[in-house]
């Protein structure tokens, strides 16, 4: 049976991608995004299979309204996709409270209210699918990245507490952690804070990083794994989606246990 996707961000990036994936495999999708002209055109090109609607993910009770549309339009809600979000480039100093206000807002909130708004519906179906579109920075924190790193680290803590509160109930959860792909999220996607020049260190590593390290994927390949995902009858907690995490990550996680391990012995002492 052809699946009922919700996607958020669907006007551009991966979101798109999501839409076009999730239609392929002849599943029916609701594309929202904060402003509608950037979606009609995909019920345009894919008629009923793609309902279009306008949804800013701040708003909570925009997001309760548009999803109870959404059901009413199509009976149920099998697959949501968080993917509604945008990146803050500065060091922690330079970030602005209003930046670091509408980071949370967007990348934590967001997926959060939606989450709220779509749980009444899959608990009285004893079933559903809720994807969110996490990063790799969600798992390892790098320099001039602090506020974006903090929004998807809120976002995987409320998503690992609701996996396990919601398998119980037929609900399946889960987290993808997408590398860098050829979007918008490093042109106009991107949000960035005033320069200090004292900082300027930390742009040279990370231009000198990205230069030697990084080979954006294409967004459609990961569209069509989120779909794999999404079919699976035991879908992962967490996947990648690209490389970056595969290539970076077990170092990373290598240092945190051998640290742990290290200061072990003032940890035992701090217990009494």
């Amino acid at each position: 049976m052809s699946k009922i996707w919700f996607v958020t961000g669907a006007s551009r990036g991966l979101g798109r991608h999501f839409v076009e994936a999730a239609v392929a495999e002849g599943d029916k999708v609701v594309a929202t995004a904060r402003n509608i002209d950037g979606v009609k055109d995909l019920a345009v090109k894919h008629g009923e299979a793609v309902l279009p609607l306008q949804l800013d993910v701040t708003d909570r009770a925009a997001a309760v309204s548009v999803v109870q549309e959404a059901i009413a339009h199509f009976g149920r809600i099998d697959v949501v996709v968080n993917n509604a979000g945008f990146g803050l480039f500065g060091a922690v100093e330079e970030i602005t409270e209003e930046q670091a206000r509408d980071q949370i807002e967007v990348n934590y909130l967001g997926a959060l209210w939606v989450t709220q708004a779509v749980l009444p519906q899959m608990r009285t179906q004893g079933s559903g699918h809720i994807i969110q579109v996490s990063s790799t920075f969600g798992v390892a924190a790098f320099p001039l990245f602090g506020g974006h790193h903090a929004s998807k680290w809120a976002l995987e803590g409320f998503t690992e507490s609701l996996a396990q509160e919601v398998g119980p109930l037929g609900i399946k959860v889960t987290l993808v952690e997408p590398g860098a792909y050829t979007t918008e999220w490093a042109g106009s996607s991107l949000a960035a804070a005033e320069m200090i020049p004292a900082y300027d260190h930390a742009r040279t590593a990370s231009q000198e990083f990205a230069e030697a390290n990084i080979v954006p994927g294409d967004p459609a390949a990961a569209a069509r794994g989120v779909v794999e995902v999404a079919n699976a009858e035991n879908p992962p907690l967490r996947v990648f989606l690209g490389t970056a995490g595969l290539d970076w990550l077990p170092a990373i996680y290598a240092d945190r246990l051998k640290t742990w391990d290290e200061w072990a012995d003032l940890s035992r002492r701090a217990l009494k």
